[in-house]
C-alpha cells in the first residue's frame, strides 16, 4: 500500500520550521501500520532535516555551522542570480539533503525521544516550499 500527500510551508527567513506534527498527521491518515515515510522537498535551496527538537540552541548552532560550510556572498561563487545567498543556499541543500526516510511501527513514526523533522530554509527571504510525503507499507 502507498499513500501520498503534498503540503506547503511558508518560511519567513533562513532557519528551521518544525513539521513533525504535519508528517505525523499524514502518517495517521495513510492507515499504514508498519512501513516507511519519505519526506521530500521540491526545491534546491532548502532541506529536510532530522535533529533535536528540545533545545532551540541546536538549530541556532546548525545555522552557525552552515555559515562556515557555505558562506553567503563568497567571491568564488559564479551563481549569484538571486543574490548573495543564492549559491550558499544550493550548497547547503547538497550538504544536508532534500529527503528523509523514517521507519513506521504501530501506525506512527519511530522517532527518538528528542528527534523532530524540520524544513530548513537556506534563503534569507520568505519562500513558499512544497513538500511531498509518501507513506509505504
Amino acid at each position: 500500500m502507498a499513500y501520498q500527500q503534498s503540503f506547503d510551508v511558508r518560511t519567513r527567513k533562513r532557519g528551521a520550521s518544525e513539521i513533525t506534527d504535519v508528517i505525523a498527521d499524514i502518517v495517521r491518515e495513510s492507515g499504514v501500520v508498519t512501513g516507511l515515510v519519505n519526506i521530500f522537498v521540491r526545491h534546491t535551496s532548502c532541506s529536510v532535516l532530522l535533529t533535536e527538537n528540545a533545545d532551540p540552541s541546536v538549530r541556532r548552532d546548525l545555522e552557525t555551522l552552515a555559515a562556515r560550510w557555505a558562506p553567503d556572498g563568497d567571491a568564488a561563487y559564479r551563481h549569484d542570480d538571486e543574490g548573495p545567498d543564492d549559491m550558499a543556499a544550493h550548497g547547503r541543500n547538497v550538504l544536508v539533503g532534500s529527503s528523509l526516510t523514517i521507519p513506521l511501527g504501530n501506525g506512527q513514526m519511530l522517532l527518538g525521544t528528542w528527534q523532530g523533522i524540520y524544513l530548513w530554509e537556506h534563503r534569507t527571504s520568505p519562500c513558499r516550499r512544497q513538500l511531498v510525503v509518501t507513506v509505504v507499507g
